[in-house]
């Protein structure tokens, strides 16, 4: 079992900056995949960015250039740094974490954090 605990979901004006966290406790590896996911009303959930251990990061399209991911190994935490916010931001984020060739057996999500973006 994997908890995951995230926090700095807030309100900001567009073009603003927001700082996402999420705290990993539990049953974890050394080598895993953490990341981001978004859901806004009436649409899919959509990755944001991801994140390996190693560092290798892989990011949305609609986020490139705007958003930073990146991970502290030694506290089990991943953030998000979204900066340039836009109304199309607004979504619950997910934090999620994975491990590479293990599936679905071993995949955990956080419960969400709102960020709502006004223009």
């Amino acid at each position: 079992q994997v908890q995951l605990v995230e926090s700095g979901g807030g309100l900001v004006q567009a073009g603003g900056s927001l700082r996402l966290s999420c705290a990993a406790s539990g049953r974890l590896f050394s080598t895993n995949v953490m990341g981001w996911y978004r859901q806004a009303p009436g649409k899919q959930r959509e990755l944001v960015a991801i994140i390996t251990s190693g560092g290798s990061t892989t990011y949305a399209d609609s986020v490139k250039g705007r958003f930073l991911i990146s991970r502290d190994n030694y506290k089990n935490t991943v953030y998000l740094q979204m900066n340039s916010l836009k109304p199309e931001d607004k979504a619950v984020y997910y934090c999620n974490v994975r491990r590479p060739g293990v599936g679905d057996g071993y995949n955990y999500w956080g419960q969400g954090t709102q960020v709502t973006v006004s223009s």
